[in-house]
């Protein structure tokens, strides 16, 4: 399991900064992340001792028998945010990043390709969490035995015995899986794992405290189907994007109002959104969490900014002042939500038209203004002022893009009315450059 070297030409590179991606940087970004994955693996491997070792050569065995297996779990999101957190630091009584956490990537891997092994894996939780799959139900039990062949696999605690079934992906008695959402349209298709349990998915999120039922599952395929249309109709660079670098959906909690969403920094490939209410709603945050995915991923191969100097600045779409780093993310993601209803007003009609205009004439000029901001701030990297200002020069393109009165109007009261409360809420910040 050996790591490379990876390199981001400039053709690719401008094409992330407009905002698109493209074949070329689906595989760069990609490679450039199982490379950063199997470098962490490996320190969890040297910081863990004999079990550690002993786990980690058994996924380089498995990896080299059926390399496809092993590397579809070593990429599972989640993967990622354990192995940082087990070179961190002590994990705690649950063991929840124990370097042990290798025995259950091998174990893992070994189910899902089919392969002879028997591995005695912690327990996290009350339960044998095997990434990419699910879980295996154990209260009380600190590890148990991961048995798989190719007739099957079993997980043995004591006088527990839990067949996993043929499709791990489906739930069994004692076995919770990570079910799939799917949606296709055109030809175009999307595939997506909805994780509802493993303790590493979504830090930092407020995560929904229970698995979906299965209404709730199917309200989330019923609103993905609508949603998969509208990017496949109506934004198919968005639709690619979404089926390329997005892999598991994770249910938050909503807040008081309005709905929540977020990108994890070190499971690449996760997003995590409350419950969908519409289609449009979930096209829309789709297009936005996934240039969270893309900027994360180009960052772990590309400084763009410089070591934050606790300088502040005001962003149109958060209550809080956000440093540098923070501002670059907020603008690009952005930079998505105004393509996206720059693209969508077209196929609106009625009041939705009008919302469809209002929202692309305010997140075109907020993305302008943070853009503006960033060029100015000096806390950027020659390479993130290339970045940036061809991020400029894309939503400069669309500023002289004729809006209706009535759009153009409602966007800048909705603007303003976020300024104005920013302002309250941080009294004694300078204010922002540029803003009425």
């Amino acid at each position: 399991m050996s790591p490379g070297v990876h390199r981001i030409p400039e053709k690719v590179f401008l094409a992330l900064a407009a905002g698109e991606g493209g074949p070329a940087a689906v595989e760069l970004l990609h490679r450039a992340q199982y490379s950063k994955r199997l470098l962490l693996l490996r320190g969890v491997r040297d910081a863990g001792g004999p079990q550690a070792a002993e786990a980690y050569d058994l996924l380089g065995r498995i990896q080299q028998r059926a390399p496809q297996a092993a590397e579809a779990v070593l990429r599972h999101p989640t993967v990622g945010e354990w192995a940082r957190r087990a070179l961190a630091g002590p994990s705690g009584a649950e063991g929840g990043a124990a370097p042990g956490g290798l025995a259950a990537l091998a174990a893992g891997a070994a189910v899902k390709a089919g392969l002879p092994c028997e591995i005695e894996v912690p327990a996290r939780s009350g339960a044998i969490v095997l990434p990419g799959l699910g879980r295996a139900l154990v209260p009380g039990r600190r590890s148990a035995l991961v048995r798989s062949g190719p007739g099957g696999a079993e997980v043995v605690a004591g006088n527990l015995r839990i067949g996993l079934p043929a499709d791990v992906h489906r739930d069994a008695p004692g076995w919770e899986a990570l079910r799939r959402l799917t949606a296709e349209h055109r030809g175009a298709h999307a595939g997506f794992l909805l994780d509802d349990h493993d303790p590493d998915r979504m830090p930092g999120a407020e995560r929904l405290p229970h698995r979906l039922s299965g209404a709730e599952l199917d309200h989330w395929q019923t609103v993905l189907d609508g949603a998969w249309r509208i990017l496949v109709d109506h934004h198919p660079g968005v639709a690619e994007d979404v089926a390329a670098f997005v892999s598991v959906l994770t249910p938050l909690v909503a807040p008081a109002q309005g709905q929540s969403s977020a990108t994890p920094r070190h499971a690449f490939g996760s997003i995590g959104l409350s419950s969908p209410p519409d289609a449009r709603f979930l096209a829309v945050t789709l297009a936005h969490e996934v240039q969270h995915t893309k900027l994360t991923g180009l960052l772990d191969a590309v400084h763009l900014t410089r070591p934050d100097d606790g300088t502040t600045y005001y962003a149109p779409w958060r209550e809080d002042p956000r440093p540098v780093a923070g501002l670059l993310q907020g603008a690009y993601a952005h930079l998505g939500i105004a393509r996206f209803w720059r693209d969508q007003r077209r196929h609106e009609t009625g009041e939705a038209a009008l919302e469809a205009e209002s929202d692309f004439a305010r997140w075109r000029a907020a993305t302008d203004l943070v853009i503006r901001t960033l060029a100015s701030s000096g806390g950027l990297t020659a390479e993130g002022e290339v970045f940036v200002g061809e991020m400029g020069r894309t939503v400069r393109a669309w500023l002289d893009e004729p809006v209706p009165s009535e759009a153009l109007r409602r966007g800048g009261e909705a603007a303003g009315r976020h300024l104005t409360a920013w302002r309250r809420r941080n009294p004694g910040h300078p204010s922002p450059s540029g803003t009425a």
